[in-house]
């Protein structure tokens, strides 16, 4: 009896331990499953998270070369400003000056006449800021018709770098590329040892830009770079070529 049982009792012992093994390895494959999927899960977020940080990074660095070319602008203005006033002082001594002059000149005496066409310094300063203090108020129609006239009036004026740069500003506000890119060049070939020529460059390409001609735009952010390798421009070119 018990030969003829053995057999059977070991068969069944056999079946057991083979669904114990089965059970083992389907509840280990469920975990490793599982823990692969958590993985998987975890390395998404973190590769959104930073696809996100390097956009931030982009955004920061796009928002600190425009702050500073902001700032450089704003540098620019304040120098015009002052210097605006400086010549209106000096034209106020002059002609304090020459009145002096005249009262202490002998009856009879012929005082000296000024040349023809002299040019009023306070005139030319007056007629600078008005269009500066325009440009800055936001009012681009008002200033490009302004500098318009100021580089018609004074065609001898030591602002005529200036004016002409800030002409092709407020046209570039009013998307007048074609209008703005005429000044920038100007100042860029007329004057370039002038402050405003690196900037001008840098203008020039971006109203290139603006017109999608990315050829011209990269020739002229080159030349700019080639020329003024020091300048704040230069910079803010490198930054564009390199996109």
């Amino acid at each position: 009896m018990l030969r003829r049982l053995l057999p059977v009792l070991l068969a069944g012992l056999f079946v057991t331990q083979a669904h114990a093994g089965l059970f083992d390895d389907e509840e280990a494959r469920a975990r490793i499953n599982a823990m692969r999927n958590e993985l998987s899960s975890r390395i998404d977020k973190l590769e959104a998270s930073a696809r996100a940080q390097l956009e931030l990074a982009n955004q920061i660095e796009q928002l600190k070369t425009e702050i500073a070319r902001l700032r450089g602008e704003n540098e620019v203005l304040a120098n015009d400003l002052a210097n605006a006033n400086k010549r209106q002082k000096d034209f106020y001594v002059d002609l304090d000056n020459r009145l002096r002059k005249l009262e202490t000149t002998p009856a009879g005496d012929t005082p000296p006449q000024p040349p023809a066409a002299t040019v009023d310094p306070a005139a030319e300063s007056r007629d600078y800021e008005t269009a500066l203090t325009q440009l800055r108020g936001g009012k681009y129609k008002e200033a490009a018709t302004g500098f318009n006239s100021f580089i018609k009036n004074y065609p001898n004026s030591s602002f005529q770098p200036n004016a002409h740069f800030w002409a092709a500003s407020a046209l570039y506000q009013q998307k007048d590329n074609i209008g703005a890119a005429e000044h920038y060049a100007k100042v860029a070939s007329q004057w370039p040892d002038d402050s405003r020529a690196p900037d001008a460059l840098l203008g020039l390409a971006s109203t290139q830009q603006a017109r999608n001609d990315n050829v011209a735009a990269t020739r002229t952010l080159e030349k700019l770079l080639a020329k003024y390798p020091s300048s704040s421009a230069a910079q803010i070119a490198k930054q564009r070529l390199k996109k």
